[in-house]
This record gives C-alpha cells, structure tokens and sequence, in this order.
C-alpha cells in the first residue's frame, strides 16, 4: 500500500511550499482583496445571464397553406356617430364580408372621450305593433307579416320585413337608397332617429374578425357598404351633411394573439383632420411568428410593419371614398422566437474560467510588483553601504 501511496504523491501537480518559505507582502493583500471583489463581480454576472433567459430568433420560409388569421382592433372616431359608421373585409380570393356586426363593441363617446352607451352591433331595433303590409295596409289580427319591398320584388311572394331587407332587395336590382324616412322598415327601426339622436358624438368601435390567411384589406368608413358589379358603392344615409372627418386613434390593432415582447407599431397612433372627407390607408406587412417561452409553451402569432398615405376625396365617388383602410399582405418569411437557458456546464465552466483566470493574472502582478520591490530595495542597500 505504501508503494502505491507514493506513486499518488509523485503525480501531485500541486506541491506543497513549507509555510516557513511564505512572504506575505501589503500589495500581495491589496491585489487578492481586488482580484476576490473582480471575481465576484463576475460570478453574479454570470450567474444572472444563467438565472434569465436568453431567446433565440430564426428566419424560415414559411412553407405553411391555408388558415386563418385574427384581427383584433380597437379605434375611436371622435366625431362619426356609431350608427353610420361600418365596418367591411374583402381579400384578394374575392370573400367579402359588408357591414360586419359579429364580434363587434360599439360604444357612443362624447367629445371628451367618455363612454355614453356601449352595445353589441347589431342588436335588433324596437317593432311598432302594426307594421306596413306588402299589400298596402297595415297588419291585422291573425295576419301574417309580409313587409313590402317597395318595388325591388323579384316575385310575388318576396317579402321585405327589415329594413336590411329593403336595401338588399335594393342592391340586387342595382338601385340605390335616396330617402329611408320613406320605407316603413327604417323607421319602425327608429334608425334615421338613431343618427340624429348621436349626431355630435364619436364612437369607439372594438372587436375582432377572423379572414383567410391572404393579402386582403378592411376599412371603417361613414356608411354601409354596398356590392355590385364587382364594385363597391357606398349607400349613405340621407343626413343633414355629407361630409365626414375621420379624426381617429388606433388603441390596438394587432394580427393574432399577443406573446412577451410584441411590439405593434399603430398601437397609440393618433391622427386629427381639420378638413372632411379624408381617405387615410394604411399599408400593412404581416410577418407570421411562432414564439416558444423557457416553459415550452408556444404561441402562433404574427408582428407587422406599416407605412401609411392619406388624401382628400371627392363625397361620392365609388373609387376614393372617406375612411380608414387597412391594406395588409402575408410575408412568405417566418420569424421563430425560442426562449431557453444557457446550459449548466456552459456555466460552469464560464465560472472556472472567470476563478482560474483571475488567480493567474493577480499571480503575475503580483510577482511583477514583488519582484521590481525586491530590486529597488537592493539598490537603495548598495547605495547606502557603497
């Protein structure tokens, strides 16, 4: 055993100096007092990049078909009443969606911002007991209802019992509304008091609307949109003034659900128009993301860019008309965000490194100060006894 014990001690790299052979000097003290705080420093330093996650970012091509993508928004008018302002979504295959009222908040605001009223769009009017009758009279007991269409019959059995009917007989013969105080519908609805009863006030409209994952746009605009002959007119009602100004501020816009560190460039966007009868366009890139937290949990999302363009249009005209477009586009590019921790022999041997590292330098300053101490220390002797 004891050969074997000595052949241990043989391969020491590390042998001992007899504490008798030991100098301890004051700037031996002061370089291990500063190469410890050094050291230090560093471990908390590494220790916190270890303790937070560092996140990782990929660029693919996004080889992905079909789906879906959610629009969630949240915009103010101050000065367009919630009645006449609409909301439509058509994309490049053709789908179209006029006049949306799923998923949609509507709140009447005043022009300091205040919430007046907030409702589901769409939610039925009040009925009067005695409604109009396609025959002319008014209904009576044990009658059915049949609402006239005024003039827009297809048949003889077309019935109009909405005044949404009415002006969808009315797009399907190509003719457009000029008067709905004269269709019995629209006023049994109370629409045409509706607006003037919000007239001077703005409308903050909230929701969200879910479109094919294709290049496509949607618009808010004063009115409700109409389509035909692969164009789209703008029936607006028959009000006081037609000139509209589409002042406005975009709360939130964002396409797809939110994840840590997403940033929407329109969000907080504010823009105010002294003039009426604006187009403001906002042209949109949608990048489609996928981010993956240190928990493994992953989100489907999407970030954007945007620039914008606005101008002044001519009331009633089919091609430019007042309102606030979004124009967005899919980039064939996906961003993966991958959150994840430095492994745990990185860090160690980060630390080894910061520990051995240190004690070596210190070592050699210290011998370099030592030894130029020891020099000078011998020629001051030599002067004196020389």
């Amino acid at each position: 055993m004891d050969a074997i014990f000595n052949k241990l001690r043989n391969l020491d790299a590390y042998p001992k100096i007899n504490e008798d052979f030991y100098r301890r000097t004051f700037s031996g003290g002061l370089i291990t007092l500063a190469s410890s705080f050094i050291m230090l420093f560093l471990f908390f330093s590494e220790l916190r990049l270890y303790l937070h996650a560092k996140t990782e970012t990929k660029l693919v091509v996004d080889t992905s078909r079909g789906g879906n993508l959610h629009i969630n928004f949240d915009l103010s008018f101050p000065v367009i009443p919630c009645s006449i302002l609409g909301l439509d979504a058509i994309d490049i295959s053709g789908e179209q969606h006029l006049d949306i009222k799923h998923n949609i908040i509507k709140k009447r605001i005043d022009h300091h911002g205040k919430v007046i009223e907030a409702r589901p769009d769409g939610i039925g009017a009040p009925k009067i007991e005695k409604p109009l009758q396609r025959h002319g009279g008014r209904l009576e007991h044990n009658e059915t209802y049949c609402g006239s269409c005024f003039g827009a019959e297809t048949s003889d059995d077309d019935c109009c019992n909405s005044c949404e009917e009415v002006r969808e007989a009315y797009r399907k013969k190509g003719w457009a509304i000029t008067n709905q105080d004269l269709i019995d519908q629209c006023q049994r609805e109370d629409f045409i008091q509706k607006v003037k009863d919000e007239e001077g006030e703005g409308c903050n409209i909230e929701g969200s609307i879910e479109v094919n994952k294709v290049a496509g746009s949607f618009h808010f605009v004063p009115g409700k949109s109409f389509h035909q002959s692969s164009f789209n007119f703008l029936g607006l009602l028959a009000l006081q003034t037609s000139d509209y100004n589409v002042s406005h501020r975009i709360n939130k816009l964002t396409f797809g659900d939110h994840y840590d560190g997403l940033v929407n460039p329109l969000d907080g966007v504010h823009w105010e128009y002294d003039k009426q009868n604006v187009m403001h366009q906002y042209f949109v890139k949608v990048v489609p993301t996928i981010y993956t937290n240190i928990r493994g949990r992953t989100v489907h999302s999407n970030q954007y860019s945007v620039t914008e363009h606005f101008k002044s249009v001519e009331f009633g005209s089919s091609q430019s008309i007042p309102g606030v477009f979004f124009y967005y586009d899919i980039s064939p590019v996906k961003v993966t965000y991958t959150e994840e921790h430095v492994p745990f022999l990185h860090f160690m041997t980060h630390i080894c490194a910061i520990i051995g590292g240190i004690f070596s330098v210190a070592g050699i300053v210290d011998a370099f100060i030592y030894h130029g101490q020891r020099k000078m220390k011998k020629k001051v002797e030599i002067g004196k006894f020389g």
